[in-house]
C-alpha cells in the first residue's frame, strides 16, 4: 500500500513543525506580542474557507480526495475565482500560525505547503481534471486563476 500524504495532515505536520520550530529555534520574533492575535484571522479565515468548500463537494456529490478521480467540475463557490480555494484556506491557516507564533522559523510551514501544493497536490489533481473533463476544464483554467 502507498503511503499518500493527504493535504489536511499535511497542514496539521506542517502547523506541529512550525510550533517545534518556534519553540526551539525561534529565530528572531517578527510579530511582537499583542500583534501576533491577529493571526488568528487567517486562521478562522482559512479553516472556514476550506471547509465551506469541502461541504460543497460533500452537497454537490463530488470526490474530495486528492488522490482520487474526480467527479464534477465544480465552479460554485470561491471555485469562481480560484481553483483551488481549499488550498488557499489552508495556506492561510498556516500564515495565521506563523504570524501567531511571531518568529522567523515557523514560516517554513507556509512555504513548504505552497511548494508541496504547487508541485505535487495541484498538478496532480489538473491532470486528473484535463483527462476526465478535456475541453470543459481547459476553458475553465482559462478563465479561472491557480490561487487567486
Amino acid at each position: 500500500m502507498r503511503f499518500l500524504l493527504l493535504p489536511p495532515i499535511a497542514l496539521v505536520m506542517l502547523a506541529g513543525l512550525m510550533l517545534a520550530l518556534h519553540r526551539t529555534v525561534p529565530v528572531m520574533g517578527v510579530v511582537p506580542s499583542p500583534f501576533n492575535w491577529a493571526g488568528m484571522v487567517p486562521i478562522v479565515a482559512g479553516l472556514g474557507l476550506a471547509n465551506w468548500h469541502a461541504r460543497l463537494f460533500r452537497r454537490i456529490g463530488t470526490n474530495i480526495n486528492t488522490f482520487g478521480d474526480p467527479d464534477k467540475l465544480t465552479t460554485e463557490g470561491l471555485f469562481g475565482r480560484s481553483r483551488n480555494p481549499m488550498y488557499l484556506g489552508m495556506l492561510a491557516c498556516l500564515i495565521g500560525t506563523a504570524i501567531l507564533l511571531g518568529s522567523l522559523t515557523p514560516w517554513v510551514g507556509p512555504v513548504a505547503f505552497f511548494v508541496i501544493a504547487n508541485l505535487w497536490y495541484i498538478p496532480l489533481e489538473e491532470r486528473a481534471m484535463a483527462r476526465k473533463f478535456g475541453p470543459a476544464y481547459a476553458e475553465y483554467r482559462q478563465r479561472v486563476r491557480r490561487w487567486l
